[in-house]
């Protein structure tokens, strides 16, 4: 058994749609980055990368890569699976936290849980996603950003 952690940050702007779990959520602002910015996927793809001891995600899809300009991650995160698995390892669950003072996200966990599942080739009751607020602090709390954390445990 391994177990890695995974975060990532993003901050929001105009302009973008905000993708989280490679589900388009309704906001007036979405996430900056090289990629679609999904940092819940991009958590994710790290902790999975840190269990396995395959780098990191910068490493794997570089922002410098003009590949990867606006690069679904939903690909990526199942590039990402490939290389987990192809390196002898199986995921036995995904367990994230998403923080957002806005917009509030419970509405939209469930097609989250699946498009995350689908993507991981896991049963959606082995993906877990919590939204939480950051109680006003932060870049976070300030609707600045949002960032995620993820573990992921693998067999």
């Amino acid at each position: 058994m391994r177990t890695g952690i995974g975060y990532d940050l993003h901050r929001l702007v105009q302009g973008r749609p905000l993708i989280l779990g490679g589900v388009t959520i309704p906001y007036e602002r979405g996430l900056a980055g090289h990629s679609d910015a999904d940092v819940l996927a991009h958590a994710i793809i790290d902790a999975l990368l840190g269990a396995s001891g395959l780098g990191n995600i910068g490493q794997l899809f570089p922002d410098t890569d003009p590949t990867f300009k606006n690069a679904d991650s939903m690909v990526l995160l199942r590039k990402t699976v490939q290389d987990v698995r192809n390196n002898g390892y199986r995921i036995a669950n995904i367990d994230a936290v998403v923080i957002a003072e806005h917009p509030r996200l419970n509405p939209y966990l469930a097609a989250i849980q699946t498009r995350l599942a689908e993507a991981l080739d896991l049963d959606p009751a082995a993906v877990s996603v919590k939204p939480k607020t950051n109680e006003g602090l932060g870049p976070e709390g300030q609707g600045e950003a949002i960032s995620a954390w993820a573990t992921a445990l693998l067999e």
